[in-house]
């Protein structure tokens, strides 16, 4: 599904902040104050979905590194980046974990309020795609021709990136195949063990899970496919990263000592500190699921979100039609350098 340049892209977020006279201006930026007491700094924070993916932070919350750093962090789960935007920009959320996109997105609204990328954690995209039948031999893209193909809605980066392997082997999103991007997270995996769709692409758990039970087979990793572009990044308003930058220093000291454990302690270790955000999987599942993982070079060792891949991102956001080649955006109205700078030193 395309979106014709001259018709702008309105994602939820955007038609629910207009729709509203864009009130979020007024609703709850203040935010925690900086931890300036002994008393920790309470943070709002909201994950794009629930996946091995985001482990660096699941261990942040485990190992008692945010505690660490005077924070008392809440967790929830927004079930799609376009609403942990609009949480975010409706004042109930201090902090979210999203794709850069949205931040993009929002630059080129006619919200007042804009957010800014603070801190990066994955280095690329997450999702493996995944076919319903076995692979009489090995896979090759081209066997997704005339296939239906589950993937997120359009402009999301899901769906971006997972267009750009496919340009990328040969194929056209937009004619060789059918893409399915009208399931929402929540109800993706129901739609596959119902029979929908042909291939899909899957996270972890939910990858390691399918092929368990006999009802996928994991094919390829679309990250390894794309190479290194930020894929989730920590998301907050302006307002709120000058109003508490003690907090957000805080928060970015707390990720960076998280990826620095995530990048040398043994898959059982991570599988381990994690578990409690994964009753469903075992051990050995857990393992198995962040060994892949990091095998896809997945998770940053810097948590800077470098030009390079805001440009390459914003380019594959013109060429899949969801962004205006002329409404491309600076660096500079998207991402603050100045506390991975500080925290990395």
């Amino acid at each position: 599904m395309s979106v014709s340049p001259s018709r702008p892209f309105r994602p939820l977020w955007y038609r629910a902040v207009h729709a509203l006279g864009v009130v979020a201006l007024g609703l709850g930026l203040t935010g925690p104050a900086a931890a300036q007491t002994a008393a920790p700094a309470k943070v709002r924070y909201e994950e794009v979905v629930r996946s091995v993916l985001y482990l660096p932070t699941y261990v942040a919350l485990n190992r008692g590194f945010f505690k660490e750093a005077g924070l008392d962090v809440s967790m929830k789960t927004s079930q799609g980046t376009d609403k942990g935007m609009a949480a975010l920009l409706s004042g109930s959320a201090d902090i979210v974990l999203i794709g850069p996109e949205a931040s993009i997105y929002v630059a080129n609204s006619e919200s007042p309020v804009k957010p800014k990328i603070f801190s990066g954690l994955t280095a690329t995209d997450g999702f493996l795609l995944v076919a319903r039948e076995k692979p009489a031999g090995a896979f090759a893209w081209d066997q997704l021709k005339g296939k239906a193909v589950m993937a997120f809605r359009p402009g999301s980066n899901p769906d971006v990136f997972l267009e750009t392997a496919m340009r990328k082997n040969g194929l056209d999103p937009k004619k060789d195949l059918k893409l399915v991007n009208n399931i929402g997270p929540a109800a993706r995996t129901g739609a596959w063990l119902a029979g929908q769709n042909d291939y899909g692409i899957f996270l972890e758990p939910e990858a390691t899970m399918l092929e368990k039970t006999g009802k996928g087979t994991v094919v390829a990793s679309i990250g390894r496919v794309v190479g290194p572009v930020d894929y989730t990044v920590f998301t907050a308003t302006d307002a709120f990263l000058a109003k508490n930058p003690a907090v957000a220093q805080a928060w970015t000291n707390a990720i960076v000592k998280a990826q620095k454990y995530v990048a040398s302690a043994p898959a059982a270790d991570l599988a381990s500190h994690i578990s409690e955000y994964f009753p469903s999987m075992s051990q050995a599942d857990l393992v198995a699921a962040v060994e892949r993982y990091r095998g896809i070079g997945l998770w940053k060792t810097n948590p800077t979100v470098q030009r390079q891949a805001m440009d390459t991102l914003q380019d594959m956001l013109v060429t899949s039609g969801v962004l205006d080649s002329a409404k491309r955006v600076k660096y500079e109205q998207l991402v603050v350098t100045d506390f991975t700078a500080k925290a990395s030193q």
